[in-house]
């Protein structure tokens, strides 16, 4: 059910690689809700995945490639949307994330730094990238909205999230501070949010990953939160319903990051435990 929150609003979604996505997702509901977009991501990416499908379900939205580490690509980018759009951007997504030494199984004891430097770069500094471009260019609406996604590992211990943890870290800090220096100039609010473990492409391939998902979803009292579901908060974010938030990481996760321990997993600790006794 569509609400118009965006209607005549103007965005770019970073990270779309394919229906499994969030991005993806939120491109779908953005479109939904009367946005107009552009879609963009890394040139590897978008020959590896299925962009232009997404592209012609919303409205047959342009494709603009851009590596988030190159300044020269997102000048390119945002100057390009704004022609398409015939002014300013109302939002942005940035659901970017990357990490050779979790792909490769390096344990976080023993990080390639060269890789290390690439996660974070790529996972977070592109945040600041971004968003000093939009700045230099004066690209963004007063009362914009820019949201981030992000994963309470940042803030807790989750042993095989490695160094993504670190660079989530980052990019909640970035947000915190670029937010404080873009609301006071043009009431531009930044937020990241904090989702369940999704079963995105990129999420699948963190060690232990399926495990995880049914352990959150018993410590969750609503259950993990999907990606269609974050791509209705993402939504709400980035309409004109909550104007006076910023800075803020927002959970977005059915209560796993409030939850110390839940009956579910209390009732499957003992099974296990009854288990070991009897065996």
């Amino acid at each position: 059910m569509a609400y118009n929150l965006l209607k005549g609003k103007k965005g770019i979604i970073f990270g779309a690689l394919d229906e499994k996505s969030i991005a993806w997702k939120t491109a779908l509901k953005c479109y939904e809700e009367g946005a107009q977009l552009v879609l963009t991501n890394a040139p590897v990416a978008l020959r590896m995945g299925e962009i232009n499908k997404l592209a012609k379900e919303c409205g047959d939205a342009p494709v603009i490639g851009a590596d988030v580490t190159n300044m020269d690509d997102l000048k390119i980018l945002f100057e390009k949307s704004m022609v398409h759009f015939g002014g300013k951007i109302d939002f942005i997504l940035h659901s970017i994330g990357m990490s050779i030494n979790v792909r490769k199984g390096k344990n976080y004891t023993e990080l390639n730094y060269e890789w290390n430097q690439k996660t974070l770069d790529i996972s977070a500094t592109s945040l600041h990238r971004i968003l000093r471009t939009a700045w230099d260019l004066d690209a963004i609406n007063e009362w914009g909205s820019v949201v981030a996604l992000t994963y309470i590992a940042s803030q807790r211990v989750f042993p095989d999230y490695s160094e993504m943890a670190d660079a989530k870290s980052l990019l909640e800090s970035i947000t915190r501070t670029f937010g404080y220096y873009y609301g006071e100039k043009k009431k531009v609010r930044v937020n990241t949010i904090s989702q369940s473990p999704t079963k995105t492409t990129a999420g699948s391939g963190v060690k232990g990953f399926d495990g995880f998902i049914g352990y959150a979803e018993k410590m969750s009292p609503l259950g993990n939160a999907s990606a269609e579901d974050c791509a209705g908060y993402i939504a709400v974010m980035f309409s004109d319903m909550t104007r006076m938030v910023t800075m803020q990481n927002l959970f977005h996760d059915g209560g796993f990051s409030f939850t110390g321990v839940s009956a579910a997993v209390i009732e499957a600790m003992e099974n296990t435990a009854g288990d070991s006794v009897s065996g």
